[in-house]
């Protein structure tokens, strides 16, 4: 009687304590991704397309951001699914909404805008989070 009794009470304290663990656990944050695209004004101009590079690059010091992505249009297969009408990109990893929030707001961000945005005539941005 007593092993039944022990076996049940360890048991039911077991499953207690996941229960509880299940419920007083943080949710897990999901990653965002953000991707914007850029159109210049004058797309043949290399020094213009240099500098929003570099702009672009100083967004690196913002602390939430975790990797960020420069690029240029690859030269691959040109298929009728493949926008290839933009110029430059950025891809920003953040690791949750948060982060890419406090990046929105931070100073340096707010400075690229003011610094570079003549140089570009349309932007669009696509924000992705982790399923």
């Amino acid at each position: 009687m007593k092993r039944r009794r022990f076996i049940a009470s360890t048991a039911l304290a077991g499953m207690a304590s996941v229960g509880l663990a299940m419920n007083t656990s943080p949710k897990q944050a999901k990653s965002l991704l953000h991707h914007v695209f850029f159109w210049l004004k004058n797309p043949n101009d290399t020094a213009d397309k240099k500098q929003l590079i570099e702009g672009l690059k100083t967004l690196a010091a913002i602390p939430t951001v975790k990797q960020i992505h420069v690029g240029l249009l690859a030269s691959t297969e040109k298929r009728d699914v493949v926008d290839t009408s933009w110029d430059v990109s950025e891809l920003l990893f953040f690791e949750d909404e948060i982060g890419q929030k406090t990046y929105q707001d931070h100073p340096i961000h707010q400075d690229f805008i003011k610094k570079y945005s003549h140089l570009w005539q349309k932007v669009v941005v696509y924000d992705a989070i982790d399923v």
